[in-house]
């Protein structure tokens, strides 16, 4: 992702808690600390790439912190690693931090409620590909849905870094105002003048919030948004570039948006994944052939998760 740097290569290492962070009912991010060998390794990170997090040796909260939706599930014992984005990377003298931005939704993650600073945690990565930015693009627009925001987080900061002649657009969306995983919106001046995230906000990039029971911003699926401002747009062409990650669903919408209007789409796919590195082949992704109505199957965490849009057959 970023210019003229060597790809990242990939490893087990282990990674040192910074902080344990919780920004909503069920939202938390996680810092994490590489050094050496590691430290090399995330740096050249890109966005939308991905680690596997070795959970097993978690400790579970405390049964009253133990969602009751969760009571029943929370003790099984975590086997696989859990695949995980990151919402920014950052070099600190010879170290580099890594931030997780993950929401609460089984005995795994609610493990990952226990880690605090000091803690040491096994990590593959970085694995997959990630975002690319092709040239003579002068606008990107960045869709999240949920916790899709991760991702293109940090592929935010890396567009403002790297390629500043970029203009770039964020569109954030959830069911609910509660399920927008960021941390408190700015001031009503701010959100007047489109600046409603602060993780968004901080790069100075302007953008839009969409609740489908509009409790918070636009009144309905980010993806009608985007189309509605698509639609209001004067300047959108082929120089315009749209990255997305988020439910499937939304991806299937997000892609003929961007069919429509005859723009490039990149989307980041989710699929469960056993090993992370291809060998399992548990996380297929069906995607188009080179002879029409054929398909083909690649694989999210070594083909993926990013693809380009016009070649994933979407299952919804």
């Amino acid at each position: 992702m970023t210019k003229n740097c060597r790809p990242a290569k990939k490893g087990i290492f282990l990674a040192t808690v910074r902080a344990n962070k919780q920004i909503g009912q069920r939202f938390y991010r996680l810092r994490l600390e590489f050094s050496g060998v590691g430290a090399e390794a995330f740096a050249g990170a890109k966005p939308g790439q991905f680690a596997q997090l070795d959970l097993s040796r978690t400790a579970l909260p405390a049964a009253k912190d133990i969602p009751d939706e969760l009571a029943n599930t929370a003790r099984r014992n975590i086997l696989l690693r859990r695949p995980f984005s990151f919402a920014n990377i950052a070099s600190e003298e010879n170290k580099t931090l890594a931030d997780i931005l993950y929401c609460v939704v089984g005995p795994a993650s609610l493990r990952m409620t226990t880690l605090s600073a000091g803690d040491s945690v096994s990590i593959i990565g970085p694995l997959g590909n990630g975002f690319l930015v092709p040239e003579g693009k002068k606008k990107a627009l960045l869709v999240a849905g949920g916790m899709g925001a991760g991702p293109l987080q940090h592929l935010a900061k890396v567009l403002t870094a790297d390629y500043p002649d970029i203009e770039v657009m964020a569109f954030a969306g959830a069911k609910t105002a509660k399920d927008l995983p960021f941390q408190a919106r700015l001031d009503k001046i701010a959100q007047q003048l489109g600046f409603s995230l602060q993780e968004f906000a901080q790069y100075g990039i302007e953008s839009l919030v969409a609740t489908d029971d509009g409790s918070a911003g636009w009144h309905g699926l980010v993806s009608d948004c985007l189309a509605e401002w698509l639609d209001q747009a004067t300047l959108v062409s082929k120089d315009t570039i749209i990255y997305s990650c988020g439910p499937e669903a939304m991806l299937a919408k997000v892609a003929d948006i961007a069919r429509k209007n005859e723009i490039d789409c990149q989307v980041s796919m989710e699929r469960m994944m056993a090993c992370g590195i291809g060998v399992c082949l548990s996380c297929a992704v069906e995607c188009k052939a080179d002879r029409p109505g054929k398909t083909v199957y690649k694989l999210c965490c070594k083909d993926g998760p990013v693809f380009d849009s016009r070649e994933v057959v979407f299952s919804v």
